[in-house]
């Protein structure tokens, strides 16, 4: 797959009293885009349930670049950024784009894998590796031990 993206839709609930997308809405578009990939690749949250496996995440940060407006046309991507060889540890990168051409910020989120069942960080079934294999890489990838 070479890119991943999905439209986005601003809403006048995700402004805040400076008229401009509020802090928190760009996590949210971020999961919107995760969640989107893994149930487009059959990686619902059924079939995770019947794995016993849930994405939970370490680290979710947020660079603003430019403000995004009621109005704007917006994208986001997602890209793998770093994993290891069994995908039970991962990076991933989206990007968020207004009118076509803007950068306007870019999310960075680390994650594992939680077995639901013991509770505890797991190895990502085959299933969920196939599925993680297919993100675009980011062109800084790198594989990590």
């Amino acid at each position: 797959m070479d890119r991943f993206v999905r439209e986005l839709q601003v809403r006048w609930s995700d402004l805040d009293p400076n008229v401009h997308l509020r802090h928190s809405v760009y996590y949210d578009w971020g999961a919107f885009c995760r969640i989107e990939f893994l149930n487009g690749c059959g990686l619902t949250p059924a079939v995770m349930a019947g794995l016993s496996i849930g994405p939970i995440l370490f680290r979710e940060e947020a660079l603003f670049k430019r403000e995004i407006r009621l109005g704007d046309k917006v994208t986001i991507d997602l890209t793998l950024v770093k994993a290891r060889a069994d995908f039970s540890r991962w990076s991933i990168r989206h990007e968020i784009v207004k009118n076509d051409d803007t950068v306007a910020a870019i999310v960075t989120v680390d994650g594992a894998w939680l077995n639901t069942t013991k509770r505890k960080i797991a190895i990502a079934p085959q299933q969920v590796a196939d599925v993680f294999n297919q993100i675009p890489k980011h062109e800084t990838f790198v594989w990590e031990d």
